[in-house]
């Protein structure tokens, strides 16, 4: 890339699984198996994919709409139980480190802003490889679950950028809402949770079919 190529954005804001983490088959699998533990209707594959990207209790709440309140408690329990068994065999998508680190390079400031717990994207950002990757991050239990904007207002405020220098790219229509809401640009890509038809309506940029897609359109695009 000519180094007198401008750069549009000065932050890139990733959603987590289904974008960077290939993740989508294993919190499928544990949202259907905890709806089950707890005896409502097990949502199919579609159903299940759709909710990913949301806060945990609402996602699941969406999913099972047939599991009352006051089982809420148990169902995000029986979910966390079922993931954890799985989470250490699950890896970024390939292509995904070269990607960040060209990104670095490029000097563009970089952040997660996803769905997760806390808890739950330190467990993975304490890779040896993904230390000090990226400049922050907000989860959906500190602060409002997508498709609000106020974790991609914070990560903006956190650095005081511009709407219009903000780009957000993730795997549902969640994420390219919460842009639309809080002013920024956003990517979607086609690998994750949420088919792209649901897309169109919120003017992507582009839709990435793969990493190196998504790569090579920030390289040009970025």
């Amino acid at each position: 890339m000519p180094e007198s190529t401008p750069r549009r954005f000065d932050l890139i804001a990733f959603d987590w699984d289904g974008t960077l983490y290939d993740s989508t088959a294993c919190i499928v699998r544990s949202i259907q198996e905890a709806v089950r533990d707890v005896g409502g209707q097990v949502p199919s594959d579609e159903a299940a994919a759709w909710v990913i990207g949301m806060a945990l209790e609402p996602a699941l709440a969406k999913a099972a709409p047939d599991v009352p309140p006051s089982q809420y408690p148990e169902l995000v329990n029986r979910y966390r139980v079922h993931y954890v068994q799985h989470q250490d065999d699950l890896s970024l998508f390939e292509g995904v480190l070269p990607m960040l680190g060209g990104l670095r390079q490029r000097g563009h400031l970089l952040a997660v802003a996803t769905g997760k717990s806390r808890r739950g994207l330190d467990h993975v950002l304490d890779a040896v490889e993904l230390r000090g990757m990226f400049d922050g991050s907000r989860t959906a239990d500190e602060t409002a679950g997508k498709p609000h904007p106020l974790m991609l207002l914070e990560l903006m405020e956190q650095w005081g950028i511009e709407p219009g220098r903000t780009l957000m790219i993730g795997d549902t229509t969640h994420d390219l809402e919460m842009a639309q809401a809080a002013g920024c640009a956003s990517v979607g890509v086609a690998y994750g949770a949420h088919s792209t038809e649901g897309f169109a309506r919120l003017n992507p940029l582009h839709i990435a079919e793969s990493v190196a897609d998504l790569h090579q359109w920030l390289l040009k695009n970025a």
